[in-house]
């Protein structure tokens, strides 16, 4: 099981604003003694531009921490399809698959989910097959009524497991995270009760924008045939 906290590991130094319908949190910062800034940007599913506004946002994150474009790209996705709240992660990983083949290693998929079970396994099956990866890391998480729907990215790592109260490692340079459902209480239940639709529509935007930000940030349109049909969706 996934589900990150959509705000435990932050706090809010400046007001919010939007620009191109893109909700911007300014200079957060972690709880910890770390005082280097960070910045996520938040978007809705349903918003026109969202394929589009969340590609750029990825190339923007992908350059600042890769700037030489030499790293070696994971993506990791975190949950499981037991639960439908939780089945986010898998899903895009496995519509990532379906779109780019072979595109950059995808940890996390529908056939082969990545949980609270294996994922230490996995991190460590990483660690030994890539020298310095650049890992993003998709997971489900529950927010406030207004957030549902919404899709947040930014720098710094996702912390699993701390929307249903668990432990897990922190894991990935660059974090995506849909809030799928209203956190607070009984978290499993609502997790179960969640609507499949919107987590299928959630995982279509994200997997079409991680596509697009690597192709439009790299030559791999030469190696990877057709183009990403917004219309298409997973099921």
């Amino acid at each position: 099981m996934g589900i990150s906290s959509i705000i435990s590991p932050y706090y809010y130094k400046k007001r919010q604003y939007r620009r191109k319908g893109i909700l911007s949190f300014g200079d957060l910062q972690k709880t910890s003694s770390s005082v280097h800034p960070s910045e996520e940007f938040r978007i809705f599913f349903d918003a026109q531009d969202a394929v589009s506004d969340l590609a750029q946002l990825l190339k923007k994150l992908l350059r600042e921490q890769d700037p030489l474009g030499v790293r070696q790209l994971v993506l990791l996705c975190i949950g499981t399809d037991r639960s439908t709240g939780d089945s986010l992660g898998p899903l895009v990983g496995s519509r990532v698959v379906q779109l780019a083949p072979g595109l950059f290693p995808v940890y996390g998929t529908l056939d082969d989910p990545v949980h609270a079970v294996n994922l230490k396994e996995k991190l460590q099956q990483i660690k030994k097959a890539y020298s310095f990866p650049l890992i993003i890391a998709v997971d489900a998480c529950l927010g406030q009524l207004q957030s549902v729907g919404s899709i947040t990215l930014g720098r710094g790592p996702l912390y699993p497991g701390t929307g249903v109260h668990k432990k897990l490692p922190p894991v990935g340079e660059i974090f995506i995270s849909g809030v799928v459902n209203i956190g607070g209480y009984l978290e499993q239940l609502v997790l179960q009760n969640t609507r499949l639709s919107i987590v299928i529509k959630m995982a279509e935007c994200i997997a079409q924008g991680l596509v697009a930000a690597l192709r439009e940030s790299s030559d791999l349109e030469k190696q990877i045939p057709g183009s990403v049909d917004s219309g298409t969706l997973l099921l």
